[in-house]
């Protein structure tokens, strides 16, 4: 069954006469549960909640079969679940140097001062897998975010296993529709969901998938005792929103390839990065390891004022952060400092709107900056 189908079909509820066709949040703290409550599904909303349960479900149908999801508040709370179910002080943890920032803060700020030895190495070429000896966690994220870089997510799993690491990729920027990373050996998929897998920019959460039960244990223990709990009504919206993730991200990626194939051809356009052009360095590794190449793309205009000039000239596009929204949005990242990118580099998620009026509103806004 193709994933678009299972998509929909995992947001039906049982068909029984009368009832409705798709079930509505449950608002629950504590439920009913007399007695011995081990038997009981639910007991109390910071361990679990139904709604959760049909958004988890239908998560583990997209991540691949065998697996099991657990949906957190935010993607941040995603990722330090991984981070705090395996590291210990004395551990050995490997990053992308251009991973996204934030769980690059994360690991420094925190797991460093607690006695993890962090080791960082760019996304491209796998140069990560020089540093795996004695690693206990290999992190990757590709594409990288904001930079595009793709590493072959198949062989760096084969070598971290060989080292005796676990692997987590970092699977926000295609999402689990396009990437597969459990299939191709991770041991964790972790996404921040609050980008095109619910593709509305109107709720934050996320979620780590795993195949093996006892990774599955640790997480969630982890949720429960941090009390990393998503809201019912959240969870409903992302589950609602996973019907219509495969028709965005089908018109989004195309809509970026169009995009960057149309700034490659303009002479005031310097380093389009999408792993969707041929001319892309992993564009064939991106073709193996994916079903879409995304939204995002990224290019650099030769200063900080023309980059901000651009995008106060841009009709269409609008300035925020994140990705994956149905409407197109960019930013100057260099704006928020921790990536090394020039102070003209812009990162673009394409929307779905009518790519003629995305194309001819650029051009404007371009000629706007000369």
């Amino acid at each position: 069954m193709d994933d678009a189908t299972r998509l929909l079909q995992a947001t039906l509820t049982e068909a029984k006469q009368g009832t409705p066709m798709h079930a509505g949040p449950v608002f629950a703290a504590p439920f009913h549960a007399m007695g011995d409550a081990s038997a009981v599904a639910y007991t109390y909303a910071r361990a679990h909640n139904p709604t959760w349960t049909e958004l988890e479900s239908a998560l583990s149908g997209l991540e691949g079969e065998g697996s099991q999801s657990f949906v957190f508040p935010t993607g941040m709370a995603a990722i330090a679940a991984v981070f705090g179910t395996v590291l210990r002080p004395g551990d050995v943890a490997v990053l992308p140097s251009n991973a996204y920032y934030v769980a690059r803060k994360l690991m420094e700020s925190y797991f460093v001062e607690m006695g993890v030895t962090l080791r960082l190495a760019p996304t491209a070429n796998n140069a990560q897998a020089a540093l795996l000896e004695g690693a206990k966690l290999l992190w990757l994220e590709t594409p990288s975010n904001p930079t595009m870089e793709v590493c072959d997510i198949e062989a760096l799993c084969e070598a971290a296993h060989k080292a005796g690491a676990l692997v987590a990729v970092d699977n926000s920027t295609p999402t689990a529709l396009s990437q597969k990373p459990l299939l191709l050996g991770a041991d964790f998929s972790v996404a921040s969901d609050a980008k095109a897998m619910s593709g509305h920019s109107d709720i934050l959460y996320g979620h780590v998938a795993v195949k093996d039960v006892f990774l599955g244990e640790k997480l969630l223990s982890w949720r429960r005792l941090t009390g990393s709990a998503l809201g019912p009504m959240e969870a409903w919206l992302a589950l609602r929103s996973l019907a219509t993730l495969p028709l965005r991200l089908e018109r989004s990626s195309a809509n970026a390839l169009r995009i960057a194939e149309f700034l490659k051809k303009r002479g005031d356009v310097a380093n389009v990065l999408y792993p969707g052009l041929t001319t892309h360095p992993d564009h064939a590794l991106a073709a193996k390891q994916m079903r879409y190449f995304g939204p995002v793309l990224s290019f650099t205009l030769p200063s900080e004022a023309k980059a901000d000039l651009f995008l106060r000239s841009a009709r269409l596009i609008t300035e925020a952060t994140s990705f994956g929204s149905v409407v197109t949005t960019a930013e100057r990242r260099a704006r928020w400092g921790g990536d090394d990118v020039a102070p003209g580099f812009i990162r673009l998620s394409a929307g779905c709107e009518a790519v003629e009026d995305l194309l001819a509103d650029i051009a404007q806004a371009l000629d706007a900056v000369k």
